[in-house]
C-alpha cells in the first residue's frame, strides 16, 4: 500500500511539475470536480486530500491525481466547515454545533470534542503543534490551546481582508482565503502581516490545503478543486495592460515689468520597465538636449532666453505607453542578505542627502528602536514601512522638509513620506530610492496635477521593489500588502532618483530654474493628461 501511495504521488508530482513550467504563484496547474455541491473544508494527510460537504454531511478522501473518492466518513456534526490533519487524525470545525472535533479517519469516530472560540468557524489548520482557526464572521485568525477542551484562543490577529474562509499551514506561513475579494494570502503567523496576495482560482474560495509542494483550494461556486503553484522562479506577474497617450505640459507664465532673462526646463523622460513599455515619444519644441544625471535618469533639457512679460513658455512631452499592473511575489526566505547586495548599489543608495539626514541623532536613535537586531532586508524594510505608515498622516503642508523634522511633526506629503522611509532604510544599511509618476485620476481620460512619488527598496534576489508607506497607510493587512511589491496600471513612471539631481534637484517629473530682471513674477503650471487608445 505504501509503495502504491509513493508511486501515485510521484506520478502526480511529475505531471504537476510539467504543467508548472513558466508558472507563477497562484496559477492553476490541475483541477477536477468536487464530490458534492456544498464543499467547504479541505486538508491533506500526506497522501490524500480530504474535503467536507455540509449538505451530505460527509467527509471524503480523494485521490489527488484524479479526484476520485476513495473513502468517506460521516461528519461529526451537521455543518462541517474547516478540516485539518494532525499527522494521525482529522479535525473538523462545525458551524452548527460550535465545536471542533478530532475524528478517526477510518470510521469517523469522534475521539475528542472542544468548544469553538467562535460561532462562525471558517478555515482550520494544524501547524505541527496545535490548531489555528479562522473566524469567518469576525474576520480573525486565532491559535487554540489544546491543553483542555475549552477551545481557548491564546493568540488572535485580524484576518487579511474581509473573511477567513480557508486556512492552511505550509511549514513556515499560514495561508488564508477570502471569498469576498476572491484572493488567497500568505500570512506571517507571528505578526498577522500579509506577505503575498494571490488571485483565487474561482469566485467563491473556501478550503485550503498544502501538500508539501502545491496549494489546493476548494471553490464553492464552481464546485471544483484547484491545485495551485505556491512558489516559482517567476518574480512577478503582469496583467491588465493599458495603452495610453500621456501628455506632460509645463507652462511658464511671465508677469511684471521686466524680462525673464534665462529659463531652463527639465523633463524626466520615462524608460522601459518590466510593467511599462514606451511605444513612442516626442517633445515640443524639438530643440532640446538629452542628458543623464548621476542617478542614470534621462532628462530632456530646454533653454529659453529673454521672454517678455505677458508671454507663456510651453514645454510639452508626449508619451505613448503600454502600462500593466505588476505584482511581485516576494518570499522573504528567497531574499538574500545585506551582504549580497552589489557594492555599487549599496554605496550609491545608502548615501546621505539633504532631505534624508541619515546621520542626524534623531534618525540614528529612531532606526535603532524600529529595526532592533533585525538583519533580514525584507523585515528591516517591513518594520520601517509599518512605523512610517502608523506614525505619519497624509497632509500636504507645502514644501518638502527633511526627514527628521517630518517624522517629529507626524504629517507630510507623498514626497515627505518617501524621504522619511528612505532616510530610515539607508540609516539601517538598506538601499532605497524613489520613483515619480504621472497618475490616472479616476476616468481613463483624466488630468493629473498632483502626481505621486513613492520609495523602492533593493532586495537581493529581486532587485528594486516598490514599497509605498503612504499608499499602505490603511487598516487592512491585505491593503497594506498591496502597497509592497504591487503597482496598478495607473502610473506612468517618469523618474527614478536617489536624491539631489544636477537637473531635477529633489523634484520629479519636471523642474525649472530661471533668472529674471527686477519686478518680474513667474507662475508655473504643470499637468499630465491621459488619453486611452486600444491595444491591437
Amino acid at each position: 500500500m505504501e509503495r502504491i501511495i509513493r508511486t501515485t504521488l510521484l506520478s502526480l508530482t511529475v505531471f504537476l511539475i510539467f504543467q508548472n513550467l513558466l508558472a507563477y504563484p497562484g496559477k492553476v496547474v490541475h483541477s477536477f470536480p468536487l464530490p458534492g455541491n456544498f464543499c467547504t473544508g479541505l486538508t491533506f494527510d500526506g497522501a490524500y486530500l480530504w474535503v467536507a460537504d455540509y449538505k451530505t454531511d460527509q467527509i471524503y478522501r480523494l485521490d489527488p491525481a484524479t479526484g476520485a473518492v476513495i473513502h468517506q466518513i460521516p461528519s461529526p456534526g451537521f455543518w462541517p466547515m474547516g478540516l485539518a490533519w494532525d499527522g494521525q487524525y482529522l479535525w473538523n470545525a462545525d458551524r452548527g454545533q460550535d465545536r471542533i472535533y478530532q475524528i478517526d479517519p477510518e470510521d469517523g469516530k469522534v475521539l475528542r470534542t472542544i468548544e469553538s472560540p467562535t460561532g462562525e468557524p471558517g478555515g482550520l489548520s494544524w501547524d505541527g503543534t496545535t490548531l489555528w482557526l479562522g473566524d469567518a464572521g469576525e474576520n480573525a485568525i486565532m491559535r487554540i490551546d489544546l491543553s483542555d477542551n475549552d477551545g481557548t484562543a491564546v493568540e488572535r490577529f485580524d484576518g487579511p481582508a474581509r473573511s477567513v474562509t480557508g486556512l492552511t499551514f505550509d511549514g513556515m506561513y499560514l495561508w488564508s482565503s477570502d471569498r469576498n475579494l476572491d484572493e488567497i494570502y500568505m500570512v506571517d503567523q507571528a505578526s498577522g502581516e500579509v506577505i503575498l496576495v494571490l488571485d483565487a482560482p474561482g469566485p467563491y474560495s473556501r478550503g485550503l490545503a498544502w501538500d508539501g509542494q502545491f496549494l489546493w483550494n476548494v471553490d464553492y461556486q464552481t464546485d471544483s478543486l484547484y491545485c495551485l503553484v505556491r512558489q516559482d522562479e517567476e518574480a512577478h506577474r503582469l496583467k491588465n495592460p493599458r495603452k495610453a497617450k500621456v501628455t506632460l505640459t509645463h507652462q511658464v507664465n511671465v508677469h511684471g515689468k521686466g524680462v525673464l532673462k534665462d529659463l531652463d526646463v527639465y523633463l524626466a523622460v520615462p524608460e522601459n520597465m518590466p510593467q511599462q513599455k514606451i511605444l513612442g515619444q516626442s517633445f515640443q519644441p524639438d530643440r532640446h538636449m538629452m542628458n543623464k544625471d548621476k542617478w542614470n535618469q534621462q532628462v530632456a533639457s530646454f533653454n529659453y532666453q529673454n521672454v517678455p512679460s505677458g508671454e507663456t513658455v510651453q514645454t510639452i512631452m508626449k508619451i505613448d505607453a503600454e502600462i500593466s499592473e505588476i505584482r511581485y511575489f516576494i518570499n522573504p526566505d528567497q531574499v538574500g542578505s545585506l551582504e549580497a547586495i552589489p557594492g555599487h548599489i549599496s554605496d550609491l543608495y545608502t548615501a546621505d542627502g539633504s532631505k534624508y539626514l541619515t546621520g542626524d541623532p534623531y534618525i540614528q536613535k529612531l532606526v535603532g528602536e524600529i529595526v532592533g537586531e533585525e538583519t533580514h532586508p525584507y523585515w528591516i524594510a517591513r518594520k520601517i514601512f509599518n512605523y512610517v505608515r502608523k506614525h505619519m498622516e497624509y497632509i500636504m503642508e507645502g514644501g518638502w522638509n527633511a526627514a527628521p523634522m517630518v517624522l517629529k511633526r507626524g504629517t507630510g506629503s507623498c514626497s515627505e513620506y518617501s524621504f522619511c522611509f528612505i532616510s530610515l532604510c539607508r540609516a539601517a544599511g538598506l538601499p532605497a530610492r524613489y520613483v515619480g509618476a504621472i497618475v490616472v485620476r479616476g476616468d481613463d481620460a483624466s488630468l493629473d496635477e498632483s502626481f505621486h512619488r513613492w520609495p523602492e527598496i533593493y532586495l537581493p534576489g529581486y532587485g528594486w521593489v516598490p514599497m509605498d508607506p503612504q499608499g499602505g497607510d490603511r487598516p487592512s493587512p491585505r491593503d497594506q500588502a498591496m502597497h509592497i511589491g504591487n503597482l496598478s496600471n495607473r502610473f506612468l513612471i517618469t523618474t527614478q532618483g536617489g536624491g539631489d539631481s544636477e537637473y531635477l534637484g529633489w523634484y520629479y517629473n519636471y523642474h525649472a530654474e530661471y533668472v529674471t530682471e527686477p519686478q518680474v513674477r513667474v507662475n508655473i503650471e504643470t499637468f499630465g493628461e491621459w488619453e486611452p487608445f486600444d491595444i491591437e
